[in-house]
């Protein structure tokens, strides 16, 4: 009995996953704000560049993630322009970068940049009002409404989520470190920061007016 009890739950567990993975695949592999912002900065530093940043995003990814599955978002529906704060603050952060990035391209100071760190990556999974719209998406599709196994499922949710999207950020930084390593020289660099710096800024206009 027990022994079936088990398989049924490894079965859920195994189904519950697979399912929320293809819900999330168009959503994690497209290039989003989060993709294109690693993918550049991989092609700028280089992949083992970026780690810290991908690690303070996905922490906070996690955290954030549990702390909605838990009613976050039942609080901060009571303040709407919660959400408006967030979209302008992490339209001007993501823009700010954009700045410094064609700063660098067009005044020869490319090698002064310093690639993002750990605190970056919080901030800016913490001031991307989108990823708290598809989280909450992503919980109204796979969380039920009773509390009886909610701390797991949440739990689950969470890390699977989070997993996942690291992934995805995985692929767009060697990609963009791939791409530019065809481009290392001071001419392609500048080159290389002045569109970069065009890409991050039509990220931030995106997220403003989206």
């Amino acid at each position: 009995m027990v022994q079936c009890s088990n398989f049924h739950w490894i079965s859920k567990l195994f189904q519950t996953t697979l399912a929320l993975i293809l819900f999330l695949f168009p959503l994690a592999y497209s290039p989003g704000p989060g993709n294109m912002f690693f993918a550049v900065n991989g092609a700028r530093f280089g992949f083992r560049s970026t780690i810290p940043a991908n690690a303070g995003y996905h922490v906070a990814t996690w955290i954030v993630t549990v702390a909605i599955g838990y009613g976050f978002l039942a609080a901060a529906e009571r303040f709407p322009q919660l959400f408006t704060f967030l979209k302008i603050v992490g339209s001007l952060y993501i823009l700010w970068i954009a700045g410094k990035m064609l700063k660098a391209g067009t005044l020869n100071g490319a090698k002064d940049a310093k690639p993002a760190t750990f605190i970056d990556g919080v901030l800016l999974l913490l001031l991307n009002p989108k990823a708290y719209i598809i989280i909450t998406l992503m919980f109204t599709q796979f969380l039920g409404l009773s509390n009886s196994g909610r701390l797991a499922s949440v739990l689950l949710i969470a890390s699977v989520f989070t997993l996942n999207n690291l992934f995805a950020f995985v692929i767009w930084t060697l990609l963009g470190d791939t791409v530019a390593g065809f481009f290392r020289s001071p001419v392609s660099a500048r080159k290389l920061n002045l569109i970069f710096g065009a890409i991050l800024a039509a990220v931030a206009i995106w997220m403003l007016f989206s």
